[in-house]
């Protein structure tokens, strides 16, 4: 009865109220759900399915590495300057200065409504969530299981009351429904924002999908974000597939110190949801990046690839374009004014 009542609270709450109201109210939401800037197919056709299926049941040993993924445990440190921790997957602290600000906290063995199925983690948690620095504001993109996962939502807000949950449009219901309180909630449409100290917080669009409900698709908004300091400023592109929006980004709210974008989970079945690695360093530099942090690779088998495959990609299209690049092990703290060389950590365990 508890993994069912578990799985069930997994699922998340619907928008009503005032939170629907602003959902309806939204130029992105017309005929009862969110909308793509462009055309987007966010499933799979239904001629793929035999390909895809059978992708999916060969290549399984290079689908994970071979050896350990090797783990760093991060350094306490003081939030100056600017610093950036991935802890696998899209799971990143953003140190701004003198802000925290934390992004898709993933802590759970699984990305998945059940613990005892669906993807597992590749390696374990760089560092345990209660030995996080204070955090200042949890960023969300958008609502699907390996972004939004409720055992850390759940306990991060219980050991740092003072964190601030930023999300897309209607994600809050989800929040309000595992008891995170009201007022430590803000829920943006594109191109809105909010402050947390000097730090300004913007959703800015992103062309994916959501839903954690079963068939309910696109009722509640997906997003990227700017994070933008006094002096300061960084990108994550969330979840998304390539589109011409990223160059608007660019102009509106560029340059950017560092961007941290989403090179993994990638298929030509669904390239209109995610991007492949060229198209993330394509994406760098539209929106007029410095260093780029490639994510959404290396914690979960999500995709087709080789698990080492969107690294290299991502490092010889960056060669290629002369794009700045870092590509820290999992837990490691990156100071984008003097980050690490390129070491391919990742082909010594694939």
């Amino acid at each position: 009865m508890t993994k069912r009542l578990d799985i069930a609270a997994q699922l998340g709450g619907k928008a009503t109220g005032a939170r629907r109201t602003r959902v309806e109210s939204s130029p992105q939401f017309s005929g009862g759900r969110f909308r793509n800037p462009v055309p987007t197919a966010s499933g799979i056709a239904l001629s793929a399915v035999p390909r895809v299926a059978a992708t999916a049941l060969s290549g399984g040993r290079d689908r994970r590495p071979h050896q350990p993924i090797p783990v760093v445990s991060p350094a306490a440190d003081d939030a100056a300057g600017l610093h950036i921790t991935w802890y696998g997957h899209s799971t990143a602290l953003v140190e701004i200065e003198g802000r925290r600000i934390l992004l898709d906290p993933v802590w759970s063995d699984r990305c998945s409504p059940s613990r005892l199925a669906g993807p597992r983690r590749l390696h374990e948690p760089p560092t345990p969530l209660r030995d996080l620095p204070a955090v200042d504001a949890v960023v969300i993109s958008h609502d699907h299981y390996d972004h939004l996962d409720m055992p850390t939502v759940r306990e991060l807000a219980a050991l740092q009351p003072g964190i601030v949950f930023v999300v897309p449009l209607g994600v809050g219901a989800h929040l309000e429904t595992w008891d995170v309180p009201e007022e430590r909630i803000v829920e943006l449409d594109w191109n809105e924002s909010t402050r947390i100290g000097p730090i300004e917080l913007v959703a800015t669009p992103a062309r994916h999908f959501s839903g954690r409900r079963g068939v309910s698709r696109d009722d509640t908004l997906w997003a990227s974000w700017v994070i933008k300091g006094p002096t300061r400023s960084v990108f994550y592109s969330g979840d998304t597939g390539y589109f011409p929006g990223f160059a608007e980004i660019g102009r509106r709210y560029g340059p950017f110190d560092a961007t941290l974008v989403q090179v993994g989970a990638y298929s030509p079945d669904w390239s209109d949801i995610h991007m492949f690695p060229e198209d993330g360093v394509a994406t760098h530099m539209d929106v007029r990046g410095g260093l780029m942090i490639p994510v959404h690779w290396a914690t979960f088998d999500l995709a087709p690839h080789r698990w080492a495959e969107p690294p290299e990609r991502t490092w010889r299209e960056a060669k290629a374009r002369d794009v700045r690049l870092a590509i820290p092990r999992p837990g490691e703290r990156v100071d984008v004014d003097n980050p690490p060389e390129i070491d391919a950590w990742w082909q010594q365990v694939a």
